[in-house]
């Protein structure tokens, strides 16, 4: 059974971090280009990062630019969004979600974890 889990979410003040993390079983995880999306109450979902399956190449979206960083490790089957100088404009449910090819993809959600910017 495959599972992709998020967590590391929480109450953090402005000009704080967190890390997140997103863990899977039960899929070649190394296998899978991996993002981490967000969704604030009434947006639609954006995409925040990205990586690539052996974590060569990453992309962010210009709003979290410069402040959040998407990393893996292969071996331990978790991909990792560290998140610094959160504004309360971050807050947001995030969701990881990870993909394996092109034509026929095979993609799994996480559930998210909420994260809350608040002074």
């Amino acid at each position: 059974q495959v599972q992709v889990v998020e967590s590391g979410g929480g109450l953090v003040q402005p000009g704080g971090s967190l890390r997140l993390s997103c863990a899977a079983s039960g899929l070649t995880f190394s296998s899978y280009i991996v993002s981490w999306y967000r969704q604030a109450p009434g947006q639609e979902r954006e995409l925040v990062a990205t990586i690539t399956s052996a974590g060569g190449y990453t992309n962010y979206a210009n709003s979290v630019k410069g402040r959040f960083t998407i990393s893996r490790d292969n071996a331990e089957n978790t991909v990792y969004l560290q998140m610094n100088s959160l504004k309360p404009e971050d807050t947001a449910v995030y969701y990881c979600y990870a993909r394996r090819g092109s034509l026929q993809p095979v993609t799994y959600w996480g559930q998210g974890t909420q994260v809350t910017v608040s002074s």
